[in-house]
């Protein structure tokens, strides 16, 4: 990248933040259904993929199926439907290049500020570099960043940690280059990272891996090659074969998720019926896979082809529930007493969230904290002009819910020009309830309640979690809903400079 010159504002319709699924995403989206608007996006790191550039641990997956984690507008054709994240990460890579998305991104480039004003209807953003620091304008701000941190995760902090003698780190830093075989591995959590290493350490070779948690997380098996997908991409072709099967997998996830509320103690039947088939007869089912909350309470683990429990079966993998006393030279030593010898501990302890939280935010001179305030459909901020987010599903795929708030924003942007007004804010209502944004009782949403924004408790403020009541409003529903604000009149700005080449 050629160095930027800081006196030269930049001026652009759309800035989008991050460059990661939602991202591309949403270029993609702005592109097709906004083909007039000049926009750019901003990557703090220096390559596209987000979340599947970033982790770089054994048999880093996805934790639901391509077909909905997948772009609408782009078939995912690979046999596997449960991907790994290579794969994942070449995916979004070939969409990015396919659509010309890639000239428009600057990489290196983190948002540290970001000031609208009112009187011209544009947000200034201060990104960092490492030629110095740039400024940009443009008429609206979209965040495609997700939801935890990069940096830092959460780590908690073990007694005794110094005096462990072997390797210690956290699944977030996995570092490149080690040596596997022969080891004894322990990795402490249950969460959807943990039941994706644990089975590949087996495979890679280690001696023994123990799966230490402090309590049982539901988990479910699901083949990783979905067999009717590829007979139908055969029969049909790509694209109609995708969206038909797009089509049956959110219908089942909702069918899920929705029984799992209802009907919760017939969905601990059917998750245990189901581990009865994979696990050895005499398995203390009870002890290691029976948590004390209801199905999709936490979000459920996918556990594909079943290969975490076929581990446990060749005894090369052991679950053992209990909590830490300490770390000794030897390993950890457990509340109950038992030493667990290792070579290698792992962290897979789960992820800090943040949510816009690391950009100062100001309106008309007055510093906004978007924490504790309230969300509109999900995508923008009660109060905050001109400025959304992405933010996926907790219960199905993230891109999902992407999709819908990138086609949405596409609608407003267009509804501003048609009745030629350049702000758009949603007001909030005084009678509407905050509650709180997530409905998930898992540690890291409890851990972040203080730095999250709050959900209403009535549409357009509440997260429905549902993908066909948001396809209804996100899609088909009325702009001008009665909440949103327009104002504003059209000014006459500068031609934007074109972000191709070395330049951008």
């Amino acid at each position: 990248m050629e160095q930027v010159s800081t006196a030269a504002m930049i001026d652009l319709d759309v800035l989008i933040v991050g460059a990661g699924l939602s991202g591309i995403g949403t270029a993609w989206h702005l592109q097709t259904y906004c083909p007039g608007r000049s926009y750019a996006i901003l990557e703090a790191r220096g390559a596209i993929g987000g979340t599947w550039d970033l982790f770089r641990y054994p048999g880093i997956r996805s934790d639901s199926d391509m077909y909905t984690l997948g772009y609408s507008f782009e078939p995912w054709t690979e046999a596997q439907a449960i991907a790994d994240g290579a794969t994942i990460l070449a995916y979004v890579n070939q969409v990015a290049d396919k659509y010309g998305i890639r000239p428009k991104i600057r990489f290196d480039s983190r948002v540290k500020a970001a000031a609208f004003d009112s009187r011209t209807g544009r947000w200034t953003v201060t990104a960092t570099t490492p030629q110095g620091e740039v400024r940009l304008s443009c008429r609206w701000l979209h965040f495609g960043t997700g939801y935890y941190d990069y940096e830092q995760a959460y780590l908690p902090d073990f007694a005794g940690r110094e005096n462990f003698a072997g390797r210690f780190f956290h699944a977030q830093f996995w570092p490149e280059g080690l040596d596997m075989k022969g080891k004894n591995f322990v990795v402490i959590g249950s969460g959807a990272t943990a039941v994706t290493i644990v089975p590949e350490l087996a495979k890679a070779g280690a001696a023994h891996v123990t799966m230490l948690q402090r309590s049982p997380t539901y988990m479910v098996s699901r083949p990783a090659v979905d067999k009717v997908a590829n007979l139908l991409r055969g029969l049909l072709g790509p694209k109609l074969s995708y969206s038909l099967v797009r089509a049956r997998n959110v219908l089942m996830q909702q069918a899920f998720f929705q029984l799992a509320r209802r009907r919760p103690e017939l969905m601990k039947k059917l998750i245990r019926k189901g581990l009865m088939k994979e696990l050895p007869p005499d398995y203390e089912i009870e002890t290691h896979f029976n948590p004390a909350y209801n199905p999709w309470d936490q979000r459920l683990c996918l556990v594909p082809d079943a290969d975490l429990f076929a581990g446990i079966r060749a005894g090369k993998v052991e679950v053992v529930t209990d909590h830490v006393d300490r770390f000794v030279p030897e390993g950890i030593r457990l509340k109950s007493g038992r030493l667990l010898e290792a070579d290698v501990i792992v962290a897979a302890t789960g992820l800090k969230l943040k949510l816009l939280d690391d950009v100062a935010i100001f309106i008309d001179g007055a510093e906004q904290r978007l924490q504790g305030t309230m969300t509109y459909k999900g995508m923008m901020f009660g109060g905050v002009p001109n400025l959304s987010y992405s933010f996926g599903y907790t219960n199905a795929s993230w891109t999902l819910k992407a999709d819908l708030t990138s086609y949405y924003l596409c609608r407003l942007l267009n509804h501003l020009e048609k009745c030629r007004r350049t702000i758009a804010v949603p007001e909030v209502q005084p009678d509407v309830r905050p509650v709180e944004f997530i409905d998930f009782n898992s540690g890291y949403v409890q851990r972040a309640r203080d730095i999250l924004p709050k959900q209403g408790d009535r549409a357009p403020w509440k997260l429905h979690q549902n993908y066909a009541l948001d396809l209804a409003a996100l899609r088909y529903g009325k702009v001008e809903d009665g909440v949103m604000r327009f104002s504003g009149s059209p000014q006459r700005t500068p031609p934007a400079p074109s972000l191709t080449g070395a330049e951008a």
